[in-house]
């Protein structure tokens, strides 16, 4: 049986540790010194900076700002009214006693000022009802802002671990090369020593330049995801190149189902906005309602008059005095409108109940089927790492084999391949474990503690 040479494998282990540090070197070179990005900072700058969650609290904003009672009717409306005016004439009479009267350029004035008052005094609850109904738009307005502000972070947050994903891949790549070039170092020496042909030779710069060109174009997906990142994060310069903290996806074993279900139904937006719903749909319908009954508005006023006059008896004249009005009335019949809007305001209330359960069911069936996912990765993660080891022993032999002979380059290559595809699947198992977590922490309403 082939022994594995230890000193050959430490020196693959060690030239691989080499490419990571020359990786972040060159990563370091396009930094130029810029601060070192962690999830939470990502995740707060995003939340600072995105220009769709600038337009959500706007919105938000606005929702809080109609939650007033002049909004809802409770309080009254005064206005006031101020004018002045005048009229210049020339008058010419012709006396019934005989003689002549000629008035030129008469200028009589009139000035006015008024102050009035309107209030409903009592509309069948309508006035109420507003005001209930505005308070659950301000709530809807939050849990609209909040449902976006979870949404930008698992965006961020899955965009952070693809990043690192693909960082792994690029590792993985740049191994993957060091191996060919090891390889391609075998041959050439067998080659000079005539102990193989030049066609093995030959084959193993094939080999070694597909791997550089795949590792070559793993740069291109880097950078694009590292733009996706940035515009989520909305930073000002989408060109700069930053650094994450993490070169590893690390991931959360201890996730409960009974404790993620009993989460959703009490934090999900989802669930909370179709709760809000059906809120507005009665008090819709309790504001319709409130037309049967009689409303009583009350009218007051305060009004002074100064009229000036160049001619007649009067020389200046003032008027001022208060009016005041108390009306009582009730719509008795409105040709069946009010009826008809009762009925189809109770169809909206069976409506958006149906509309909660509908989302009350789907959420659960994602939450179930998400988590059967995650638990299924769990495992396959433990499959994974088992699966690198073999693979890397596997290599060593190998190696040794093909350096004395005894195995062909087709078949070292199959090795080879078999190790990078078990290290690309343990990355990739990683990520999609991580992905299943981000979902559950989303759909629980947890997410936010990425923060």
């Amino acid at each position: 049986m082939d022994q594995i040479n230890p000193k050959k494998l430490n020196r693959l282990k060690n030239s691989r540790n080499i490419i990571v540090i020359l990786i972040l070197l060159a990563f370091s070179q396009y930094t130029k010194a810029q601060d070192v990005y962690d999830l939470s900072r990502c995740v707060s700058t995003g939340l600072e900076q995105n220009f769709s969650i600038k337009i959500v609290r706007s919105n938000e904003e606005i929702a809080d700002n109609n939650y007033t009672k002049g909004n809802a009717g409770y309080l009254p409306t005064i206005t006031t009214t101020n004018r002045f005016s005048g009229t210049i004439n020339n008058t010419d009479q012709e006396l019934r006693e005989g003689g002549e009267s000629t008035l030129r350029g008469i200028h009589n004035t009139v000035g006015m000022a008024n102050v009035s008052l309107e209030w409903t005094i009592f509309n069948g609850f309508n006035v109420q009802t507003t005001y209930q109904k505005l308070n659950e738009l301000k709530q809807i307005g939050v849990l609209r802002s909040q449902m976006d502000m979870e949404n930008l972070v698992a965006d961020i947050v899955t965009e952070y671990y693809y990043y690192i994903q693909q960082l792994n891949l690029y590792k993985n790549m740049a191994y993957a090369v060091e191996l060919s070039r090891e390889r391609v170092r075998i041959d050439e020496q067998r080659y000079l020593l005539g102990a193989s042909s030049k066609l093995e030779l030959l084959q193993s710069i094939v080999y070694l330049n597909a791997d550089s060109s795949i590792y070559a174009k793993q740069n291109e997906v880097l950078r694009a995801s590292q733009v996706r990142l940035k515009k989520l994060m909305a930073t000002d310069d989408l060109e700069e190149i930053i650094v994450l903290k993490d070169t590893t996806i690390q991931v959360n074993p201890g996730l409960q189902y009974r404790e993620l279900l009993e989460s959703t139904l009490t934090n999900n937006t989802s669930l909370l906005l179709a709760s809000k719903d059906k809120v507005i749909s009665e008090l819709d319908y309790k504001i319709i309602a409130s037309r049967s009954y009689p409303y009583l508005n009350m009218a007051s006023g305060y009004t002074y008059n100064n009229y000036s006059y160049e001619t007649g008896t009067y020389r200046d004249q003032q008027v001022r005095g208060m009016n005041y009005s108390l009306t009582l009335g009730m719509d008795i019949f409105d040709g069946l409108q009010r009826k008809r809007e009762k009925a189809n305001a109770k169809l909206e209330i069976e409506t958006k109940e149906y509309q909660y359960q509908e989302i009350e069911q789907e959420v659960k069936a994602n939450l179930i089927t998400i988590f059967y996912a995650y638990e299924n990765n769990l495992k396959l993660l433990k499959l994974e790492e088992q699966n690198l080891d073999v693979a890397r022993e596997n290599l060593g032999i190998a190696l040794e084999r093909y350096k004395l002979g005894n195995l062909s380059g087709i078949d070292l290559r199959e090795v080879q391949k078999s190790l990078l595809d078990a290290e690309e699947r343990l990355i990739s198992v990683k990520y999609q474990t991580k992905l299943a977590e981000i979902s559950l922490l989303q759909i629980s309403g947890k997410v936010m503690n990425y923060i």
